[in-house]
């Protein structure tokens, strides 16, 4: 095949395989619980850059490959998939902003309720109510 300009292909080709191997370990990794193996790994945080960098390289992948295309079958398809797997990850890149900004205020709503427990316990000394047996 004849391909003066293919910089835009190549370009699209490594988007689309690291996309699907990137996304494609993370799917086993959760599918089977081997996340929680590994605790120090923020995985709501890996999840959420994960699918905002595949949404943007999917969309300057199939904007390039749209302008430098030979308007082929293939090529057509290609972009048009571009798009698609870019929405597609658009939306998971949204949901997962959610589950971490969800995460986030449960993890300062625990710590907060930690720090309260913590200094309520230190206050029980000097609550007048209790007595203490030894008196």
């Amino acid at each position: 095949m004849e391909c003066s300009p293919c910089e835009g292909l190549y370009f699209f080709e490594f988007v689309s395989c690291s996309a699907l191997v990137v996304t494609g370990v993370l799917l086993l990794m959760f599918s089977l619980n081997l996340h929680t193996r590994i605790p120090q790994i923020n995985w709501n945080l890996t999840d959420l850059v994960n699918t905002g960098l595949s949404t943007f390289f999917f969309f300057i992948a199939s904007v390039v490959l749209a302008a430098l295309n030979h308007k082929t079958g293939a090529e057509i398809a290609a972009v048009i998939f571009g798009f698609l797997a870019m929405a597609v990850y658009a939306v998971n890149t949204y949901l997962a902003i959610k589950k971490w900004q969800m995460n986030r205020q449960q993890n300062s709503r625990q710590s907060s309720d930690y720090i309260r427990a913590r200094t309520e316990s230190r206050e029980v000394d000097h609550r007048p109510e209790i007595q203490r047996l030894d008196a």
